[in-house]
C-alpha cells in the first residue's frame, strides 16, 4: 500500500435497520493518511452507524469498504485489519470490563501477542502520554464518566492503531480536560474520524469538517479559523458555544 492510497474508502454504501427507511444512501466518503475528518450532524442521521460499518460491526446492504487496500467481504477480513482501528464507542462502558484501568488497558496489547511485561510496559507509556499515570490500580467501574473516556482511549491507543474512529469523545468531559484531550489529539501522528456535536472543540481538532444529509456525506470546505480561534462556517447548522 503506497502512501497516497486511501486508509478507508468508501463506495456508495447503504444501510437500513431492519423495518427502517434508510440511514446512509449511496455514501461515499475517503481517509487518506493524516487526515482528520470532523463529521458534525443531528442525531438520528447515520454517524455512528457509519464508524461501526467501517469497523465491521454491521454489514451494509449495499456499497463496498475498502481498508487499507483491501476489499472488506467477511468477518475474517475484518478481524485480521481491526487491530490497525481504534474505535471509541459512544458508551464508554461498552469498552472496559477489567477490573483495573492497568488491566484494561493492557488487555489489547496482550491480545496482540505482546508479552505481559511489554503488555504492561505499552500500558504505562500510553497512561503517562494521556496525564493517567496514577490511574493504574484504579477501579474502572469506580471512575467518573470523564475518566472512563480517557482510559477508554488509552486502551486503544495501546493498540498502536494506524487510524482513530472517536464517538462523541468529549460526552463527560469538563473543559479542563477537553483542552486536554484537544492537545493529547494535535499530537497524535495518526489519521482520525472524529464525531461530535462541539463544532469548537471540532475546529481545534480536525482540518474538515463534514456533515451527514439524506445518507450522504456532504463536504464543507476546509477550515478557516478566526483570529479569536472560532468558526462561523455553518452555515444554517444550529450549534452552541463550550
Amino acid at each position: 500500500m503506497h502512501s497516497h492510497d486511501p486508509l478507508i474508502r468508501l463506495d456508495k454504501i447503504s444501510f437500513s435497520y431492519p423495518g427502517g427507511s434508510p440511514i446512509l444512501e449511496d455514501l461515499s466518503f475517503t481517509l487518506l493518511e493524516h487526515d482528520r475528518i470532523g463529521i458534525v450532524a443531528p442525531n438520528g442521521s447515520g454517524k455512528t452507524t457509519l464508524l461501526h460499518i467501517i469497523m465491521g460491526l454491521l454489514p451494509p446492504s449495499a456499497g463496498s469498504l475498502e481498508l487499507f487496500g483491501r476489499v472488506m467481504q467477511s468477518e475474517k477480513d475484518f478481524r485480521e485489519v481491526r487491530r490497525k482501528v481504534g474505535l471509541l464507542f459512544q458508551d464508554a462502558d461498552d469498552q472496559l470490563f477489567s477490573p483495573t484501568v492497568l488491566e484494561d488497558v493492557a488487555f489489547g496489547p496482550l491480545n496482540m501477542g505482546k508479552s505481559k511485561e511489554d503488555a504492561i510496559s505499552i500500558s504505562r507509556q500510553t497512561l503517562g502520554r494521556l496525564g493517567l499515570t496514577e490511574f493504574e490500580e484504579k477501579i474502572t467501574f469506580k471512575l467518573s464518566g470523564g475518566e472512563k473516556r480517557l482510559v477508554a482511549l488509552a486502551t486503544i491507543l495501546a493498540m498502536e492503531p494506524r487510524i482513530l474512529l472517536l464517538d462523541e469523545p468529549t460526552d463527560g468531559l469538563d473543559q479542563d480536560t477537553k483542552k486536554h484531550l484537544i492537545s493529547i489529539l494535535s499530537e497524535l501522528d495518526l489519521a482520525y474520524i472524529l464525531i461530535s456535536h462541539e463544532f469548537d472543540f471540532l475546529t481545534a481538532t480536525t482540518d474538515h469538517m463534514y456533515t451527514i444529509e439524506n445518507g450522504k456525506i456532504l463536504v464543507d470546505e476546509e477550515l478557516h479559523v478566526h483570529v479569536h480561534e472560532h468558526a462561523h462556517r455553518v452555515g444554517a447548522h444550529p450549534h452552541r458555544h463550550v
